[in-house]
């Protein structure tokens, strides 16, 4: 498992494994947010076993499937609604997606420098979305 902090209250991870669950309670994390289609995985790893999983530990688990050519504002709302309740981790195949849908979901409230910083610190490039986070 490779969790990558973008913020003290937000990362992003590629994907987790049901036996992760463990080891995201005690790092600390309050919600788990999958933004990884089942279509991309095998059974053991789709929403279902991984939201078993994580409930089994106590967290919160919010299903939130991102593709990048259906990305829309709903699923932009839905990731910063789920990730305002508490320290959360977000999961997709590398990160990226879930990096990408949180920086939409700041735009507005940090500069888009401060967004492009935060998630260069958890070692993913969105300097590219620049024009839209502003």
């Amino acid at each position: 498992m490779d969790i990558r902090p973008i913020t003290p209250a937000y990362a992003s991870s590629p994907q987790i494994d049901p036996a992760d669950a463990g080891t995201i309670k005690a790092a600390g994390f309050d919600t788990v947010i999958c933004n990884r289609p089942d279509a991309e995985v095998p059974p053991s790893h789709q929403a279902d076993t991984i939201r078993a999983a994580i409930e089994a530990e106590g967290m919160t688990f919010v299903n939130n499937p991102v593709t990048h050519q259906g990305l829309n504002p709903d699923m932009v709302a839905l990731q910063a609604q789920a990730a305002a309740g508490g320290k959360t981790l977000a999961y997709c195949a590398s990160g990226t997606r879930s990096t990408i849908v949180w920086a939409l979901g700041q735009a507005g409230t940090l500069s888009p420098e401060e967004i492009i910083a935060a998630a260069a610190q958890g070692g993913y490039d969105i300097s590219g979305l620049r024009d839209r986070l502003g």
